[in-house]
């Protein structure tokens, strides 16, 4: 994926957040963020974007200080008008986004190709995920992540994220495989100690999930369980080796 193509998944999954909010409606609980409803995913991705217009749209390039999630929450707008506080955020970040230049220079947090890129495919990201959230807390059927955008995501968690590939030192812990069935990526992540060490392909691992790309991204993002997905293993395996690395929030 390219950066045009990220906001184009940006432009689309943020309507689809917002009109799962709405069905929802703003007290209904979100079920992979306890102790959120959905006015606080809406408080929280409203500022999420805005937060990222800044960046990109004033070329800010230093890190500034922020608030934390609590301050953010309280300080979005009332219940009945955060819906739409939240559409008017995200067409800023996709117009910033759009206009602005290939040579982009303003602060970025995950290695990228240039910060244009970086904003946009983690912006593209954000909003899928919570969008998922969103969904959940309406209680309608989850549309599937498009393969290639999920991918992307996977790549995005294991080698952005986590930061960097190959072996850890010595024998790892255990390792998890992952193989979509719907394209041709497999990756191997190996445990040990604290580390989290991701590679492409398929090593010998002590569980492998397969999985379309859709649910291995919601997986690892925490959105669904291995209940329904194939396992080469256990789901006890998999919930060792990954549960303490697992992404919960945000």
């Amino acid at each position: 994926m390219d950066t045009p193509d990220y906001i184009g998944a940006l432009e689309i999954e943020g309507p689809w957040l917002v009109d799962a909010a709405r069905q929802a409606g703003p007290l209904a609980p979100v079920p992979a963020c306890p102790g959120w409803q959905v006015r606080d995913l809406l408080a929280h991705i409203g500022f999420v974007h805005r937060w990222a217009t800044a960046y990109v749209a004033t070329r800010l390039d230093t890190m500034v200080d922020e608030p934390d999630e609590k301050a953010i929450l309280a300080a979005a707008p009332a219940d009945e008008v955060r819906p739409e506080w939240v559409i008017e955020g995200h067409a800023a970040l996709v117009d910033a986004l759009r206009l602005a230049p290939a040579g982009l220079v303003c602060w970025m947090f995950l290695a990228a190709p240039s910060p244009l890129a970086m904003w946009a495919r983690r912006q593209a990201h954000e909003t899928t995920v919570h969008r998922v959230d969103a969904q959940q807390a309406a209680g309608v059927t989850v549309a599937p992540v498009h393969a290639d955008l999920a991918t992307d995501g996977i790549e995005e968690l294991l080698f952005g994220f986590y930061k960097r590939a190959g072996r850890p030192d010595g024998e790892p812990d255990g390792r998890i495989g992952l193989e979509a069935t719907d394209r041709p990526e497999r990756w191997t992540v190996s445990k040990s100690g604290e580390a989290l060490v991701a590679s492409r392909g398929l090593d010998v691992c002590d569980v492998v999930v397969r999985a379309t790309a859709s649910e291995l991204y919601l997986l690892l993002w925490n959105r669904i369980g291995t209940e329904r997905l194939e396992l080469l293993g256990t789901s006890a395996t998999f919930r060792r080796l990954w549960d303490s690395h697992g992404v919960t929030w945000q």
